[in-house]
């Protein structure tokens, strides 16, 4: 992928927030992390008027903060969906990704890849399938399903003119954005570009893409931590 990759220098992964298996975002619920971002952080506008909390943020191999991500509505679970649970659980997660150049790495080692809106639909797609556990599906063989999922969010991720993708246009701070848009049947993802040398993902179950909006946050501490 030209402008959205996995992998940065000497394999320092730009990677998704992951999950326990008791459905609950590893590394989660501390707001050092963000606070130590150099770009802003964004959430659901005013509008929204549910339940707001953390998740994690991702970091390169010099701790740099490259990407974190905030949640909305009701936390999601992996757990598998028999009673269509999913179904009804209703969340949005905000992605940011701090926009970046190609540039050399931190320790000096190699190059990393400039972020884009892929890096952000990537990272997105990638979080909502980490929600996900299809019913059907055997504990022991989710593993190699995320795998194959993720790589297909990846290739989508790579290919925003592609069929798979619509266009959206959503407030950001009040400012209408266009955004590249697809839904799965595990939920949606959108990506678009951000304000303040920040790129925006998101993605959801439950709640309509289409009556989003999107602001930055003003107080990442009025998230709920724990």
């Amino acid at each position: 992928m030209e402008t959205t990759s996995r992998v940065g220098a000497q394999g320092a992964p730009l990677a998704p927030s992951t999950s326990t298996a008791e459905g609950v975002p590893a590394a989660r619920r501390t707001v050092d992390g963000y606070l130590r971002a150099p770009f802003p952080w964004y959430g659901l506008d005013d509008a929204f008027t549910g339940p707001r909390w953390l998740m994690q943020v991702g970091t390169a191999a010099d701790g740099t903060v490259q990407h974190g991500s905030t949640g909305h509505g009701e936390e999601p679970s992996i757990r598998p969906a028999a009673d269509d649970a999913q179904e009804k659980e209703r969340f949005a997660v905000v992605v940011t990704v701090a926009s970046s150049p190609v540039r050399r790495s931190g320790d000096g080692t190699g190059v990393l890849e400039a972020t884009s809106v892929s890096s952000a639909a990537w990272l997105a797609g990638s979080g909502l399938l980490s929600s996900t556990w299809p019913a059907q599906l055997d504990h022991s063989l989710r593993d190699d399903w995320l795998d194959q999922q993720t790589e297909t969010a990846f290739e989508l991720a790579d290919d925003l003119s592609g069929p798979a993708w619509s266009t959206l246009s959503l407030p950001v701070d009040g400012v209408p954005t266009h955004f590249h848009y697809r839904e799965s049947e595990y939920g949606w993802v959108l990506a678009g570009a951000g304000e303040d040398g920040a790129i925006l993902g998101a993605y959801g179950r439950g709640m309509s893409a289409y009556g989003l909006g999107f602001a930055v946050i003003k107080d990442i501490t009025t998230y709920e931590q724990g």
